[in-house]
């Protein structure tokens, strides 16, 4: 298994598209792309996941065949030596990147396509599940919650309890932190992934690197937030995340070291250790 509760996994972002918020276009060619998703794996991850439509707030779709193109090529150059995801909300490029090679489907959208679960189940493959509502062109347009942790949680918990109908074995959740959610929504994500990890029972990812989120805290323009990404990282493996989605995989090893570290300090107190 990919994700398992003795380490956090940290998955290396690979866009292959022109405009994602952050990388967009830098990895469009086939053979940028596969010495990227190699860099990412030499500098310690454990997953890289390639994805060919910008999910970002705005962002228009695209077909499902050009994802296709975008990303079966360099999934199946990497998948033999690297363990690789597909972001999609799609089933035909979930299927497609499944039969390249790719092990796990990341779907920002929770699994609204029914048939994107069957095809994880059956290939036997490992799903993310986001939580996202409505769709990335619109979903900061009205941003509403009540309790935003229970509320993703309990969406969480639905798309959960779909995907384990369709036969899926091996589920991650994933809270959506800026999608369709405001800064103080975000943080209260980020502070309660313990609470969401004891409720799912499943690892929780969170993706925070890099997103527009930390400008509102620091005011950094997105080619300088790995510091603020590694800080809040660390801070959500410390409350209990299990896995991370980062641009900077040698700056996220040594933040998620030291979480981990603090957080073992943390269970040994808590069990009798030396105080």
């Amino acid at each position: 298994m990919l994700f398992h509760g003795d380490r956090v996994t940290i998955v290396g972002i690979l866009n292959t598209t022109p405009d994602s918020f952050s990388d967009g276009g830098q990895y469009e060619g086939l053979e940028a792309a596969l010495a990227r998703g190699r860099e990412l794996a030499a500098q310690g991850a454990h997953l890289v996941d390639v994805g060919g439509e910008s999910t970002r707030p705005g962002a228009q779709p695209v077909s499902a065949e050009v994802e296709i193109q975008r990303v079966v090529p360099v999934i199946q150059g990497l998948a033999a030596d690297t363990p690789v995801s597909v972001d999609t909300r799609k089933a035909a490029v979930a299927r497609a990147a499944l039969d390249a090679g790719a092990r796990v489907v990341n779907d920002v959208s929770g699994g609204r396509d029914p048939e994107l679960l069957e095809a994880a189940a059956e290939a036997g493959a490992a799903l993310i599940l986001g939580h996202l509502r409505g769709e990335p062109a619109t979903m900061q347009d009205d941003v509403t919650f009540d309790a935003v942790v229970a509320e993703v949680g309990d969406e969480l918990a639905a798309s959960i309890e779909c995907a384990r109908r369709a036969g899926v074995k091996e589920i991650v959740a994933d809270p959506g932190i800026g999608f369709g959610k405001q800064l103080e929504q975000n943080l209260a994500l980020v502070a309660g992934v313990g609470g969401l990890h004891d409720r799912l029972g499943v690892p929780i990812l969170l993706g925070l690197s890099r997103k527009s989120f930390l400008a509102h805290l620091t005011g950094d323009p997105v080619e300088q937030r790995d510091a603020a990404s590694h800080a809040a990282a660390a801070v959500a493996v410390f409350a209990g995340a299990g896995a991370i989605r980062v641009h900077d995989v040698p700056g996220a090893v040594r933040a998620v070291a030291v979480a981990e570290a603090l957080r073992g300090a943390r269970a040994e107190r808590a069990g009798g250790g030396d105080a």
